[in-house]
């Protein structure tokens, strides 16, 4: 069967501009923007939700935004976001809608009602659960009151409630400490267990299908570890909890309906923490915080939804990872938050932008032949300055950054430290931006007293070439409303990103193959015969069973 031809960027007219216009910034420098253009700053920001976008960084002049703007015009942007927020089946390949907005919204369209109505159930049945456990009228199997809760899941069931968990420490409630586990090597429960008393722990199971292995197979260890701990066997109910759309299965596994909330198809995983995926967050911040959480994300919706595109922070960001990515040819970005509660901040946002857009055929299942998403990656800062930025400012590569900035510290926090901190952030962007010529080398080594011979070998090592690309997304400071704001940005910038590549963000059909290889060649290490895979597999496989 012949294959199809490579499918062509979806927008030639906008490609060949830009690509006209990308060959000219080759040789532009970010730094002269601004030397050329005094209201550079004003022009190239925006904001909404708490949160301020200064992109005047990036490489890009007026002429070529303009281009980008038509871009989304030509992309039909608005159309496609009346789509996602009507509840259209924007996900085709699986007939789908991805209402993960309704999930933190206070009205919708009428036909979307009964799904609201749904969602506001859950959300009060949420709360009830974290007022029980709060006030104690929810105890263990002993009498004793919960201390520990503790997430299980993977993927979208893990990576975004336990980033909420840290970003919202100033905010938790000191009743209750917060665990996670995902991963179905042991040491990680074990890790978290050994630090529990099982008649104070309740354990939340977080999948949506409640088939996934690893969320499976350490909810069954935790229920062993509860029952080895002395627990009766009706103790399951008094210490477990599960959100799931297999309400079968979870009875199953002993946890009574009342204890079940549900979950919805048409809410991606890595979408989810808005949902009862989000139980753990609650628990943690308390139901006052963790609706403050929703409404941010409320609020950064309608700005989406309604903001022109050129004053809109989704659209801007999308164009921008298109140019840079698409045009530019960067193959990666990094995120870059300068305060430590946001640490697992990259984590969350490689799964959501790389599972969403990591694609490589159109809506069509057509080949493409252009570049879609790049590999997203990032640290905390400041630790990011004492690893890879060396890289950044002196590698080969092309790499965008978003910096993200709260300009004031968690309530409580050492002032002179964070100030510290936001001048190490406003620092690495502006020597990205700069740079270090031969003969700023020259007088800086002059200056540590080294003469100017060796000041003159020693400095092609300090060049730096600067014009590298980032923006800066900054708010006063860190609340629950402005870290759900933040997130449903980057959501909505992804979906952008999807539709500018005519590719679905929505379905994750790469994450399949190596599961389902793995359970064979799982079934297979107990075989008497020997394993049929590859040489490789094959040999390695043989290494295992050597060590048993």
């Amino acid at each position: 069967m012949k294959q199809p031809e490579p499918a062509p960027f979806p927008h030639p007219a906008s490609l060949l501009q830009l690509q006209t216009l990308a060959a000219q910034h080759r040789g532009l420098s970010i730094a002269r923007f601004f030397q050329q253009d005094s209201r550079r700053v004003e022009d190239f920001s925006a904001e909404a939700a708490g949160w301020r976008l200064d992109y005047s960084r990036q490489l890009l002049d007026r002429e070529a935004r303009r281009a980008l703007l038509e871009l989304a015009q030509s992309a039909a942007i608005e159309e496609a976001r009346e789509a996602l927020f009507s509840g259209q089946a924007v996900n085709q390949t699986e007939q789908r809608a991805a209402l993960h907005t309704l999930l933190r919204a206070t009205a919708t369209e009428h036909h979307l009602q009964p799904k609201l109505e749904e969602v506001k159930d859950c959300r009060h049945q949420m709360a009830a659960w974290v007022d029980r456990v709060y006030s104690g009228e929810h105890r263990g199997y002993s009498g004793e009151t919960i201390s520990d809760i503790v997430n299980l899941g993977i993927g979208g069931s893990d990576l975004g409630p336990r980033m909420v968990v840290q970003a919202l420490r100033p905010f938790h409630n000191k009743k209750l400490r917060s665990h996670f586990c995902a991963n179905i090597d042991p040491a990680e429960l074990a890790a978290v267990l050994e630090q529990l008393n099982p008649a104070r722990t309740l354990f939340i199971i977080c999948s949506k299908t409640l088939h996934t292995e690893e969320t499976l197979h350490n909810a069954k260890s935790a229920r062993h570890w509860l029952l080895a701990g002395g627990a009766p066997e009706n103790a399951v109910a008094s210490h477990f909890l599960a959100a799931t759309i297999n309400i079968k299965a979870a009875r199953d596994f002993g946890i009574p309906e009342r204890n079940i909330l549900p979950l919805w198809d048409w809410v991606g995983g890595r979408y989810s923490l808005w949902s009862a995926i989000g139980w753990s967050n609650a628990f943690a911040v308390g139901n006052e915080q963790f609706a403050a959480l929703l409404a941010g994300a409320e609020e950064m919706d309608k700005h989406f939804r309604t903001a022109p595109a050129e004053s809109n922070l989704a659209v801007i960001m999308s164009l921008l990872e298109v140019w840079n990515a698409t045009i530019l040819g960067a193959e990666s970005c990094a995120v870059i938050p300068y305060q430590h509660n946001l640490a697992q901040l990259p984590a969350f946002l490689q799964q959501l932008s790389m599972e969403s857009n990591g694609k490589r055929v159109n809506r069509a299942g057509v080949t493409v032949d252009y570049a879609t998403a790049p590999v997203l990656w990032g640290a905390e800062g400041t630790n990011g300055q004492h690893s890879f930025l060396q890289l950044l400012h002196q590698g080969t590569l092309l790499c965008p950054v978003d910096f993200i900035l709260p300009l004031a510290g968690p309530l409580g926090e050492d002032r002179e430290g964070h100030q510290r901190l936001v001048a190490n952030c406003l620092g690495q962007a502006r020597a990205l931006m700069i740079g270090r010529d031969e003969s700023t080398a020259v007088n800086s080594l002059r200056t540590r007293g080294l003469s100017r011979a060796r000041a003159q070998q020693l400095a092609p090592h300090l060049v730096m070439p600067g014009n590298q690309p980032s923006s800066t997304l900054s708010c006063p400071q860190l609340t629950p409303g402005r870290l759900g704001a933040l997130l449903a940005l980057y959501e909505h910038k992804t979906f952008c990103s999807g539709q500018f590549w005519q590719i679905n963000s929505f379905d994750q059909w790469g994450v399949e193959l190596g599961k389902e290889l793995g359970m064979e060649i799982y079934t297979s290490m107990e075989a008497p015969a020997a394993p049929a895979f590859d040489p490789s597999t094959n040999a390695l496989l043989e290494r295992w069973r050597h060590e048993q």
